[in-house]
């Protein structure tokens, strides 16, 4: 058996932590996520051949393949990535790249990143589940195969770039556009409640009408009182009651058990709910909480694997918490035997493997918050506190319910016998035992204490006053991340990973907006789900896509093949795909397709290259008037245009005046930078409101909201920090709240300049020598230089024509259009198409005949690197300690030689190996310097 194991990891975070848990020996590489994927423009599904995948290493992974490649050479490898269908997935195809069997023991488990448990799971590898994997290839290929076809549809459809569909985001939309639908529908219902004050025995207490006779005032959506009429009458006939009396008490206690370990999606529900997060952000904080933190005792992972939909927990966790409960909070706080909960086995629940909890629950949130960032922080106390309550007992409350009954005045003053035809209900609870409210605390919208007086059964009562009430029902909440996650999981859409990327790619593809926690889908976003409900209702079927997570449930426990789950459920859109209309060439009558340029997306005929007709894929949409007069020219009418950032509003006789303002939505407040315009709410890329003047030469911005108040100091408007908090807008002044502007601005041009050097980079030394070499450009060519060019570049008689009669000026082209008879549209393009080709004649002409640049130096031949045998002599020279001398002598320079000598040491790899950089650095810093003198001697 090889001496070195190397182990492959998906992230780099993760690899860092394992590398310092498994110590000598181990050498840890990341595979950075796949490493080989379906092909990016091509389906790459072999349909006939039982939907065969033709893998490709992706192109940003190449170095990373080489790398682990080259590093696997003469080890064991153990192939570590996530427990799940993915890190399956990924494995599999290190396995295959790697030129190793997927039957031998070479996969491992890290449920948490702990050093015990790190150097179990290293001992025990087991062989890589093929199940798990073709249950991740099954799902992976039907995704191709729908969203590879519908997706161009919904393009060629909408005439519009970067539109998506999908079996699960599709699905996922069609739940936020159709609550929206409810919502708009709703029609509010009318109804009243009644309020009563009594006293008994001078004790006083409010209660609320509960029934009417033996009719209830309110049971479930049906309402007795709906109307003011109503309301009226009853409080007169409650008025007229002589007495009442205490008809009933109740006392019972009512215990509150604690909720079950946190699951991927109650995570990112509790995430949402109690601190307002996104699930991508729960995610990316909970991915760094589980791959490791730098603690005083090393780099521990604090969370276990955060992508489960299960509850279970192990025993050795359940007896640390046990343990430490009676320590922290006292023995009334531990039940007698520890709280075990069942996963709800939904359409696609799944018992891989634990619940989200923390390594170690004696690792207090306080005592590591100094270790760890804000979000961090914040997360790590969520999932401690959840779990440590999960295994307290039960809070404890006394609720007590009063019945009050009126008795009915008959006629002639006399008592009637019938009691009860009014009765009104109070119910007071108290918290007797806090349980685990003592760790976890009260939810939102938890019902508040309501302590009622001690009364007494049969005991008069007193009604001291009445209050009517009117009430609308309301319409049923849009969507939260919370509450979306919620649904998707109870209705078996997507699984634990796919939750938070499915709610990124609709907000991306510009399908939904935030506002604040909720989403409600764009004008797209319904136009979308109108298209694919109609055009594909199979796909878009909350139960297409939970049938197909149980089915994919199937492959994984190997009660199913995968080639046939995917043929069960694409055959079906195969059916609906057909029925789609094509577009046809409107020069040969074949199909027209989606295509892809380095220019973006276009439509071309399938009978390329015979016939080479091609459209532009949006359709430019003519300006239309919105029935107002310019304000800055007062000759034109203001028309609303389309551009590639949005519509905006500008002035019909453009170019001539250029007036322009946003189109966004109007908040009514004065510009107080320019008072020429209004402030305008837009909504970033990310989904976050934002505040700007719609006066396009304005810049005042600001990222909250923009209030009417002024500031006192300055004069200018006031902004909403908070719930309770204003500051002033102006940059200028001592009271503004907003982010300083000019870092902004800073690290925006600073973003850019590395983006354009990236760019410089990517094309390469050769294409920069060339620019170096480029002359600079001359003054334009006069008309009277490209005059004579006509004949010689031959063209064609109508571009000739407008070229003699604009004589190479624009502004002279609607006079010309004028005198030929034509269209300013068709004049302008032969007026183009003749002065490019003119200008391309004059370029050439221009140039020197036989001048080549100068090639750049080459590097000499016998310019070879340095040999230990040329490093030597310079060690003492370089001015380096005896420790990273030494390291040097033994390497001999060689970097591969390092684990070997670090072992010789005694030394961590990671020591030796800094060392070793230390003292090479300095030694051929020295051999240069050396070298350059040589030559100048």
């Amino acid at each position: 058996m090889p001496d070195s194991t190397l182990v492959v990891v998906e992230s780099p975070a993760k690899a860092k932590s394992i590398a310092k848990m498994l110590g000598a020996g181990f050498e840890v590489k990341a595979s950075k996520g796949h490493v080989a994927d379906l092909p990016e423009r091509d389906m790459g599904v072999d349909v006939a051949n039982d939907f065969a995948p033709a893998y490709e290493v992706k192109k940003d992974k190449k170095p990373v393949v080489d790398e682990l490649k080259r590093a696997a050479k003469g080890k064991r490898v153990l192939i570590a990535t996530d427990p799940d269908r993915e890190g399956e997935a990924i494995g599999w195809h290190v396995a295959r790249l790697l030129d190793l069997d997927p039957t031998n023991n070479l996969r491992v488990e890290f449920h948490e990143i702990t050093p015990r448990v790190v150097r179990e799971a290293v001992r025990k590898p087991r062989p890589i589940d093929q199940s798990l994997v073709d249950a991740q290839q099954a799902r992976r290929v039907l995704d191709r195969l729908v969203g590879y076809q519908l997706s161009p549809v919904l393009s060629m459809e909408f005439r519009r770039r970067a539109l998506s569909a999908g079996r699960v985001q599709s699905v996922a939309l069609r739940l936020i556009v159709e609550r929206e639908q409810a919502i708009e529908a709703f029609v509010p219902q009318e109804y009243w409640t009644v309020e009563g004050q009594f006293e008994s025995e001078a004790a006083k207490f409010k209660a609320m009408l509960y029934s009417v006779g033996k009719e209830r005032v309110q049971q479930g959506e049906k309402f007795l009182i709906t109307n003011e009429a109503q309301a009226r009458d009853i409080a007169n006939r409650i008025k007229g009651i002589s007495s009442y009396r205490i008809a009933s008490l109740e006392r019972r206690e009512r215990k509150r058990n604690p909720a079950a370990p946190f699951t991927t999606s109650t995570l990112q529900q509790a995430a949402s709910s109690r601190m307002g997060w996104t699930a991508s952000r729960t995610m990316r904080v909970a991915q760094r909480l589980y791959e490791g933190v730098d603690l005083p005792e090393g780099t521990v992972g604090l969370i276990t694997y955060m992508r489960t939909d299960s509850v279970r927990v192990s025993q050795d966790a359940l007896d640390e918490v046990r343990k430490m409960i009676p320590d922290k909070f006292g023995k009334p706080y531990l039940p007698e035997k520890a709280n075990f909960y069942s996963t709800k086995k939904a359409a696609n629940a799944q018992d891989a493997h634990e619940a989200v909890r923390p390594t170690s629950a004696l690792r207090t949130p306080d005592s590591i918050k100094n270790r760890l960032e804000e979000d961090e922080y914040k997360l790590y106390n969520l999932v401690w506190q959840h779990f440590v309550a999960s295994q307290m007992t039960p809070a404890v409350f006394d609720q007590t319910t009063v019945n009050v009954e009126g008795q009915v005045s008959g006629a002639a003053g006399h008592t009637s016998d019938a009691l009860g035809e009014f009765t009104f209900r109070a119910v007071g609870s108290v918290l007797k035992f806090d349980g685990f409210l003592k760790v976890y605390g009260r939810e939102e919208g938890d019902d508040a204490e309501n302590l009622l007086p001690p009364l007494r059964e049969n005991a008069p009562a007193k009604l001291l006053d009445l209050k009517p009430e009117q009430h609308f029902t309301e319409p049923p909440p849009r969507y939260s991340d919370a509450s979306l996650v919620k649904v998707m999981e109870e209705m078996g859409i997507g699984r634990p990973s796919t939750y938070a990327p499915t709610i990124d790619t609709l907000e991306r593809r510009q399908y939904l907006e935030r506002q604040n926690k909720s989403l409600r889908p764009t004008p797209l976003g319904r136009e979308v789900i109108g298209y694919l409900v109609q055009a594909f209702p199979g796909v878009v079927a909350y139960e297409f896509t939970a049938r197909m997570e149980e089915r994919l449930d199937a492959v994984e426990e190997g009660k199913a093949l995968w080639p046939k789950v995917v043929r069960e459920f694409y055959e079906p859109f195969l059916d609906e795909y057909a029925k789609i209309p094509q577009k046809l060439c409107p020069v040969c009558g074949r199909p027209m397709e989606l295509r892809v340029s380095r220019f973006g997306q276009f439509l071309g005929c399938t009978g390329y290259p015979e016939c080479k007709h091609t459209e532009r894929l949006e359709a430019k949409k003519a300006a239309e008037p919105i029935g107002e007069e310019c304000p800055k020219c007062h000759q034109g009418q203001l028309v609303r245009r389309h551009g590639r950032y949005g519509s905006f509003i500008s002035c019909s006789r453009y170019p001539d005046c250029d007036y322009t303002r946003d189109e966004s939505p109007s908040t009514g407040i004065e510009c107080p930078k320019c008072h020429a315009g209004e402030i305008v709410q837009r909504i970033s890329k990310r989904g976050k409101p934002y505040y700007r003047c719609n006066n396009s030469a304005c810049d005042f911005l600001a990222f909250d909201k923009v209030l009417e108040s002024k500031c006192a100091i300055c004069g200018w408007n006031e902004i909403q920090k908070g719930k309770d908090k204003v500051a002033c807008s102006n940059p200028s002044c001592q009271r503004y709240g907003g982010p300083d502007l000019q870092a902004l601005n800073e690290r925006r041009a600073e973003r850019a300049s590395k983006v354009k050097s990236r760019g410089a980079k990517a094309r390469g030394k050769g294409t920069t020598a060339k620019k170096a070499t480029k002359e600079p450009a001359g003054p334009p060519a006069t008309w009277a230089q490209l005059e004579p060019l006509i004949v010689a570049v031959g063209l064609p008689t109508d571009q000739a024509e407008m070229a003699h009669r604009t004589q190479g000026a624009q502004s002279a082209v609607p006079a010309a259009a004028k005198a030929l008879g034509l269209e300013e549209g068709a004049a302008l393009k032969l007026f183009r198409q003749a002065m490019f080709k003119l200008r391309m004649e004059f370029g050439r002409s221009r140039k020197p005949v036989g001048e080549k640049p100068k090639a750049a130096p080459r590097k000499a031949a016998n310019d070879k690197p340095a040999t230990w045998k040329d490093l030597e002599p310079f060690l003492s020279k370089a001015g380096i300690t005896p420790e990273q001398a030494e390291v040097a002598r033994r390497t001999q320079g060689a970097q591969k030689a390092v684990a070997e000598v670090a072992k010789g040491l005694g030394k961590s790899k990671d020591d030796t190996l800094k060392l070793f950089r230390q003292a090479m650095f300095k030694i051929r810093m020295e051999y240069g310097k050396a070298k350059k003198e040589m030559v100048g001697a």
